[in-house]
């Protein structure tokens, strides 16, 4: 079913424009009485038929309502350092995918990118179309929040008073008690910021910082991943075991 966001959706007659509008009309070319899905991008999903079409929006009627079933019950927010490449395109659509509810763009010490402030508006914008993309691939209710490149020290500093939990897997970790450990504590309605370290790693200095936060340094098992998996490795494991505790 072809699901989009509408973030003034409501009860009644919704207006689909823009985009999403030409989607509809002139790929999918869908008629009058087909189902489709708008989300306000909030907390609801509307349930909907097409009943009209306009020369610049498509109209649909709400049928029911649904709430927030595919969302994690925490909050996971990704702080991925940054990588080469498109390689971050392909990390937002996955970590959204799999439950992600924000990711943070991190300029850490070996970072080879270094985004200037008009490339970095261009990237955002691209970064945050590509999230609301796979978020209505997907079935979200939200759009995940693609943020402002920071600092590692900005990063660090937000998550002391933000985060109920900091996981950081880190190739020098020992075993995998503490990976057991953290996702034993990990309950609903929790803040969790997972950091990431870009392809060179983080350097030792930004671990000492991490840790001093309280963050708690995690393994994702015997082999070294890549910058572009070992979030979506972590993101995983927390995904799973939100989601069994949410069904008892």
């Amino acid at each position: 079913m072809f699901h989009c966001f509408v973030p003034e959706a409501g009860p009644g007659i919704i207006r689909i424009t823009g985009k999403d509008m030409h989607h509809i009309k002139n790929v999918l070319r869908m008629k009058q009485g087909e189902a489709l899905c708008v989300s306000n991008g909030r907390d609801l999903d509307f349930y909907c038929t097409v009943i009209g079409f306009e020369d610049d929006a498509v109209l649909v009627q709400t049928d029911h309502e649904a709430g927030l079933a595919a969302e994690l019950p925490s909050d996971i927010i990704l702080y991925q350092g940054l990588p080469k490449a498109d390689k971050m395109e392909f990390i937002i659509q996955k970590a959204v995918e799999l439950g992600a509810a924000g990711i943070v763009p991190v300029a850490m010490k070996r970072s080879v990118v270094k985004l200037d402030e008009k490339k970095q508006e261009k990237k955002l914008a691209r970064w945050q179309s590509i999230a609301e993309s796979a978020a209505g691939q997907c079935g979200r209710v939200r759009v995940p929040e693609i943020y402002p490149v920071c600092t590692i020290a900005q990063a660090v500093e937000n998550v002391k008073t933000d985060a109920d939990m900091i996981l950081v897997p880190y190739e020098s970790a020992e075993g995998m008690q503490g990976t057991k450990k953290a996702l034993e504590d990990v309950r609903s309605g929790m803040k969790i910021a997972v950091f990431i370290g870009p392809e060179g790693g983080f350097e030792s200095a930004e671990i000492e910082m991490l840790k001093e936060a309280g963050a708690g340094i995690v393994s994702l098992g015997h082999r070294i991943l890549r910058t572009e998996t070992a979030g979506l490795a972590a993101i995983t494991m927390l995904m799973i075991r939100l989601e069994m505790m949410a069904e008892g």
